[in-house]
């Protein structure tokens, strides 16, 4: 996990305004997207979740709030800071969700151990890809289901310029004024428009073993949850 240390200290240093700076840079309409998420969850009741990059914890805090059905939630990522703020958030769940440092490309847990696995924009953050897919295939119970939501770019050709525009003009200029680290929204950007979207990353799921593949876009296709079964 050599390689992935200064991505891991970027959010370790922006930790304290990343919640406020997401909600800025989107409009808030991250809040919706996450939501989304807990309407696509397995139809079972007393759900084990697995929550990958975990972060702050918002991806986890709205799923628990939108879905009683989540018996026991387990939240991992590399980023101390970023976790020390995610169990602040998430006290008043902590008979039912605790967060772990650990990795998503090496997840600590034993085959077919989660109902359903959420990752909310840290696959592009992974230093392997494949192999990440391949793990959550791993922990999940057969039938179980991986949730991923990802940032994407839209097919329209319009709506496309408008975002990139944003993406590589906008969105580091708001940035650097709000973040403690002034490189972290263009280190954003370019991964946004490096990363396989669509059917492209469909089309990883399938390789890592899933089926039932599906794409839900949202908002223009600015964002997209792909969906996939053990």
């Amino acid at each position: 996990m050599e390689n992935q240390q200064p991505v891991i200290q970027i959010f370790d240093e922006i930790a304290p305004t990343y919640d406020r700076t997401n909600r800025i840079l989107s409009g808030g309409i991250d809040l919706y997207w996450r939501r989304k998420m807990a309407s696509l969850l397995p139809q079972t009741d007393k759900i084990k979740l697995l929550d990958c990059a975990t972060g702050t914890g918002d991806q986890l805090l709205s799923l628990l709030r939108h879905s009683p059905r989540i018996h026991q939630a387990i939240g991992i990522d590399l980023a101390e800071e970023m976790l020390k703020i995610g169990r602040g958030k998430l006290e008043a769940y902590s008979h039912r969700a605790s967060l772990k440092k650990a990795s998503a490309t090496e997840i600590p847990y034993l085959d077919d151990t989660f109902d359903c696995a959420t990752m909310s924009f840290g696959i592009r953050n992974v230093d392997n890809v494949p192999q990440c897919l391949s793990e959550i295939r791993r922990v999940l119970s057969a039938g179980g289901k991986a949730l991923i939501l990802e940032f994407s770019l839209p097919q329209n050709k319009g709506v496309q310029k408008s975002y990139l525009l944003y993406l590589n003009k906008v969105l580091p200029l708001i940035g650097k004024l709000m973040s403690a680290h002034p490189e972290a929204y263009t280190y954003l950007a370019r991964t946004i428009q490096a990363f396989p979207h669509g059917e492209a990353f469909c089309q990883l799921m399938r390789e890592a073993g899933f089926h039932a593949v599906k794409a839900h876009p949202l908002t223009l296709g600015i964002a997209t949850i792909y969906e996939g079964v053990k």
